[in-house]
């Protein structure tokens, strides 16, 4: 969500702007700007279209400069519209402003600042929150503009990431974050920001990470931060490779296609060629923490909490620890009963979810201390605000709708029920030898599990003129439903729905005619014959199954029911194979319908605001 660039450098930077945000397209954005200091004036060039367009336009103006910053905007407070896109510029004179900024996040008090620019005299021309910061860091300088934001964050409540230069002090820009991330990119007479570090691959790979409260200061020999109390603070540099061939589409129709075709490898990358399990997978402190804990609380949004849904079955089953499954969003604004041996667990692809920090923030707030997260982003905030890490191995996933994101995380959370067990003293050297030769086979069964891809292209086209759907799963599945639900809304925007099957007599029967699609995972497990009492009730109104099921469940195609066979029964890891079919099926259906599959309308990859 959203993508900030910035430069300073004694070379023409609109290059390096444009280039970084192309490398952050796959956030999602509703509209781009850059904006640059050039012959003594501020510069500046906005389009509701893609990055390439902006491009065009940045050349047919001639917009080029030493000192600048760069935007994507996922639209919050104002429509997709020119005039609300970033950089939004500041000054007393309207024909040559003196501020340019760019800002990441919501600022919650930007009514009542308005009304205090306004009587100021400033004139606003845009709907955004964003123009409130810029005009008051514009009222509030006095010849520094470091002093000026500084100042300005002081007022500002809410989220935010910023960038900002000064036409009146043109080798500078100052940036500062709070619930939003930012790094600073280093190079020789030239330093950069950027809300990723993937935006600065190819230009620098020396990157510090910000702190929540920092503000610092770019010129081209000084990087100078301060953090919240305005006190100068030095911040680790790291060395960070960015594989920017992961980005590179290959011989894939889409982002979403290669990246579900690339499970097999992200999954065994993810397992790292583990030999046995053991707590310190999870961190050097894992043994001490797993032995004190009574509980665990998953925290997570979106496809991060149907993994955490998952992860219960296998946690409870496995190491027979009680678990509670949280939406991160609700959890930090009810009253809860904090236990202080729970284990919190966070699960975010990117690491940056804001609501997910939040809730880890307020869980710490309520003096639980054992925290672990669940991540694919090592240098993450995530990772840096827990005790306990495990880093999936998913790579870049450039498509809005995750797949391989949700695998992995999947694998570890496995994993994470295996080394709990092991520490309970609950897992056998027999069930942990099992449970390892398993696991080394997934990345193999995920592959015999691809190879259903033409089956699933017809039913696609079957799905494609359809409108509703419903999905159903028992057990350890249905989380698996909810996520196959949710892929197809996401990119399809066929409405769907999931339920545990036996639900159905409780009120989802209702939908069920011809014209509703009802798709099944059918593994065979304990709950196979009441799943298949569940079908029958579909079956006998009318509606047609679509049917996943492991082939020995004696589960056969008839009128009315479709059946694709899966390879293999998988026993506690089936909901990593049933995934893989359901994000096909979504996939293909968005194509029949014609849908931008990598950038669904009005979501972004990462949700970095609340």
């Amino acid at each position: 969500m959203c993508g900030i660039v910035g430069a300073v450098a004694q070379r023409d930077i609109t290059p390096v702007l444009l280039e970084g945000l192309k490398r952050l397209e796959y956030r999602g954005y509703d509209s781009c700007g850059v904006a640059v200091y050039a012959e003594g004036e501020l510069r500046r060039a906005r389009s509701t279209e893609r990055v390439a367009e902006l491009l065009s336009q940045v050349e047919k103006d001639k917009v080029a400069g030493f000192t600048g910053i760069a935007h994507t905007r996922w639209a919050t407070h104002g429509a997709p519209a020119t005039h609300n896109a970033h950089p939004h510029f500041s000054g007393n004179a309207k024909s040559s402003p003196r501020i340019a900024l760019v800002h990441n996040g919501i600022i919650e008090n930007h009514d009542e600042l308005r009304e205090e620019l306004q009587a100021a005299g400033y004139v606003f021309e845009s709907q955004t929150d964003t123009e409130v910061i810029a005009h008051l860091v514009d009222h509030l300088y006095a010849g520094d503009l470091l002093e000026a934001v500084q100042q300005a964050t002081r007022r500002l409540t809410g989220a935010y990431a910023i960038a900002v230069f000064c036409r009146d002090e043109p080798h500078r820009v100052v940036g500062a974050r709070h619930g939003s991330p930012l790094v600073v990119g280093r190079g020789v007479n030239e330093n950069f920001l950027a809300s990723d570090a993937l935006a600065l691959a190819g230009t620098t790979d020396q990157i510090t990470y910000l702190e929540d409260g920092d503000v610092v200061d770019l010129q081209l020999a000084r990087v100078w931060i301060t953090d919240s109390e305005g006190r100068a603070v030095d911040r680790e540099v790291h060395t960070v490779q960015v594989h920017t061939g992961a980005a590179e589409l290959g011989p894939y129709r889409h982002y979403m296609q290669k990246e579900i075709f690339e499970q097999p490898r992200a999954v065994a990358d993810t397992l790292q060629d583990i030999e046995s399990i053991t707590p310190e997978l999870f961190g050097d402190q894992a043994y001490k923490v797993f032995k004190d804990i009574d509980n665990v609380l998953i925290l997570a949004c979106g496809t991060s909490y149907y993994a955490g849904l998952t992860a219960r079955y296998w946690i409870e089953s496995i190491a027979k620890i009680p678990v509670n499954v949280e939406i991160a969003s609700e959890y930090r604004y009810r009253d809860s009963v904090p236990n202080p041996r729970s284990l919190v667990v966070t699960i975010s692809q990117s690491g940056e979810t804001a609501d997910t920090l939040a809730a880890l923030k307020h869980a710490r707030g309520l003096g639980m201390e054992h925290t672990l997260t669940i991540c694919n982003v090592a240098t993450s905030a995530m990772v840096r605000e827990c005790k306990l890490a495990y880093i999936t191995r998913a790579g870049v996933e450039i498509g809005v709708a995750s797949t391989k994101a949700f695998t992995t995380q999947l694998t570890a959370l496995f994993l994470l029920a295996l080394a709990l067990a092991q520490t309970k003293d609950k897992l056998s050297e027999e069930k942990e030898a099992e449970s390892l030769k398993a696991l080394r086979h997934l990345p193999v069964a995920i592959g015999a599990v691809l190879a259903l891809e033409p089956q699933i292209m017809a039913w696609a086209d079957r799905f494609a003129s359809k409108e509703n759907a419903l999905f159903l799963g028992r057990g350890m599945h249905y989380p698996i439903a909810l996520e196959g639900a949710l892929k197809l809304k996401e990119i399809s925007y066929i409405h769907a729905e999931a339920y545990p099957a036996g639900e159905l007599k409780h009120g989802p029967l209702a939908l069920v005619t011809e014209a509703m699609p009802v798709v099944t995972i059918a593994p065979r497990d304990e709950l196979l014959e009441k799943l298949k009492s569940n079908m029958q009730e579909v079956h006998a109104r009318g509606g047609e199954l679509y049917v996943f099921a492991d082939a020995d469940t004696r589960i056969g195609s008839s009128e009315g029911i479709h059946v694709i066979r899966m390879p293999e029964n998988y026993g506690k890891l089936s909901p990593i194979l049933h995934t893989i079919p359901l994000q096909l099926l979504a996939y293909h259906t968005a194509c029949a319908r014609g849908t931008d599959v990598d950038k669904p309308r009005n979501l972004a990859k990462s949700v970095t605001v609340e």
